[in-house]
C-alpha cells in the first residue's frame, strides 16, 4: 500500500470522526486541517499533540509530545508512527437515540405498569478533544460515526431515560396516557440531566428532543389504563351519583339476560331489589325524596338509607340528614360541597396548577398566589 503524501479529511455532514491508521502516511507528509476540524495523534492509548485550521508538515519540531515517546526516523519515506484522527468541531445535528427494548414504567395516577418505547434526536458539538478520544477509542472502541453514536445512546441516554420520564410523569402527577402533550417539557428536562454526563466525556449537549412515546395498544395494561381513564372521564361529566345510577342499570341489566333458569330467577331477583332501589334513587333524585317524606320517610343524602321523616341523623351511617352546600365561585350559585363541577353553570371546581411555577390554585383563581402570574 503507497503511502500518504498528503493527509486531510473532507467530511459529510452529520460524519464526527475519521481515521488514519498508523503506518498510512508518511513522515515529512502534509496534513491539511480544514475549518471546524481539529487532528490528533494517538499512540498507546494516549491523546498527544493536536493541529488546528491549516497545512501542517510532519516534522519532529511540530510534533514534540510524541516525540518524546518514539525516536522518528527522517529520511527517505518511512511510515508515520501513530494514528492520526480528525475531529468535525462543528455541530453535529439530528442524531437518533430510542429504546431497543420496551421498558415498563408505573403510571403515577392508576398505579398500572405499562411497557413503552421512546424515541427522539439530539444534537452535539465535541468540546474537549482528547476528552473525547480517549473515552471514544480507548473506552468505547468506537472508531466510526456511527459506532460513537452508538456509544453516545448506550452509555449516556439509555441510562438516564427511563428515570427521566417517570421522575417527570410523578413531579407533574400525569398519567402516561397525556404524556404527549408533555414532549417539550420533557426534551428540556432530559437535557438539563444530561449536560453533565456529555461533558465528562468532552461532548457538549446543544439539543435533546422526544420526538415519539409509543405505547403497544393490544397489552392489557394499556386496555386497563385507557379503561380506568373513561371512567374517569365518565364519572367527572355525569356528576358520581349519575355514574352509580348507571352502573347499576348495567348490572341489572346483564343480570336479567343470564341464561338458564337460576339465571333466570336470580336476574329477576337482582332485577327486583334494584328496581326498588332505582325507584327509590330516581324518586329522590327526580323528587328531591318527597315520595319519602310523605310517607313519613326520608333518603339519607349520603348512603341513601331511608330513615324516619323527623331524622337529624343517619341511622346506618350516622351522617346529618341535610347536604352541606358551598356557593358556587363562578355563578354563585349555592351547590353541594366537595362537587367538581358546578350543576348549574359546569364550572370546574377541582382546582389547577399555575401555567408558569405549577403552584396549587383556588377554583376561579385569576392570578397565581405564588408568583403572581395571571392565569
Amino acid at each position: 500500500m503507497a503511502l500518504l503524501d498528503v493527509v486531510e479529511w473532507n467530511n459529510a455532514p452529520g460524519e464526527v470522526i475519521n481515521r488514519f491508521k498508523e503506518g498510512d502516511i508518511a513522515v515529512g507528509s502534509q496534513l491539511i486541517v480544514k475549518e471546524g476540524q481539529e487532528a490528533i495523534f494517538f499512540k498507546n492509548g494516549q491523546a498527544l499533540d493536536s493541529f488546528g485550521p491549516g497545512r501542517h508538515t510532519l516534522v519532529t519540531q511540530n510534533i514534540p509530545l510524541l516525540g518524546k515517546l518514539i525516536n522518528i526516523p527522517f529520511g527517505g519515506k518511512t511510515p508515520f508512527p501513530a494514528e492520526v484522527y480528525f475531529i468535525n468541531k462543528s455541530e453535529i445535528p439530528n442524531l437518533k437515540w430510542g429504546t431497543k427494548q420496551p421498558i415498563q414504567l408505573l403510571d403515577p395516577i392508576y398505579n398500572i405498569p405499562v411497557p413503552i418505547r421512546a424515541f427522539g434526536s439530539y444534537s452535539i458539538r465535541i468540546k474537549d478533544i482528547k476528552s473525547f478520544l480517549i473515552t471514544a477509542i480507548g473506552t468505547w472502541q468506537a472508531f466510526t460515526t456511527d459506532a460513537i453514536g452508538s456509544g453516545v445512546r448506550d452509555q449516556i441516554i439509555m441510562p438516564k431515560i427511563q428515570d427521566l420520564i417517570a421522575e417527570f410523569m410523578i413531579k407533574q402527577s400525569i398519567t402516561i396516557l397525556k404524556l404527549v402533550a408533555y414532549y417539550d417539557e420533557i426534551g428540556t428536562a432530559g437535557k438539563a440531566k444530561m449536560l453533565e454526563d456529555f461533558s465528562s466525556f468532552g461532548i457538549e449537549l446543544l439539543r435533546f428532543a422526544v420526538e415519539s412515546i409509543n405505547i403497544p395498544e393490544e397489552d392489557e395494561s394499556v386496555k386497563r389504563l385507557k379503561k380506568a381513564l373513561a371512567d374517569k372521564a365518565e364519572i367527572n361529566i355525569m356528576g358520581g351519583d349519575d355514574y352509580k345510577m348507571k352502573r347499576t342499570f348495567d348490572t341489572m341489566e346483564k343480570a336479567a339476560g343470564s341464561d338458564g333458569m337460576a339465571g333466570g330467577m336470580m336476574g329477576a331477583g337482582m332485577g327486583m331489589g334494584m328496581g326498588n332501589q332505582m325507584g327509590n334513587m330516581m324518586g329522590n333524585m327526580m323528587g328531591g325524596g318527597q315520595g319519602q317524606q310523605q310517607q313519613g320517610q326520608k333518603q339519607c343524602p349520603h348512603c341513601n338509607t331511608v330513615n324516619p321523616a323527623a331524622a337529624k341523623f343517619c341511622s346506618s351511617c350516622g351522617k346529618e340528614m341535610v347536604v352541606a352546600t358551598e356557593p358556587c365561585p363562578s355563578c354563585k350559585e349555592n351547590i353541594p360541597a366537595g362537587a367538581k363541577f358546578c350543576p348549574k353553570c359546569g364550572a370546574n371546581l377541582q382546582g389547577s396548577n399555575c401555567k408558569k411555577c405549577n403552584a396549587k390554585l383556588k377554583p376561579g383563581a385569576k392570578f397565581c398566589p405564588e408568583c403572581g402570574e395571571q392565569q
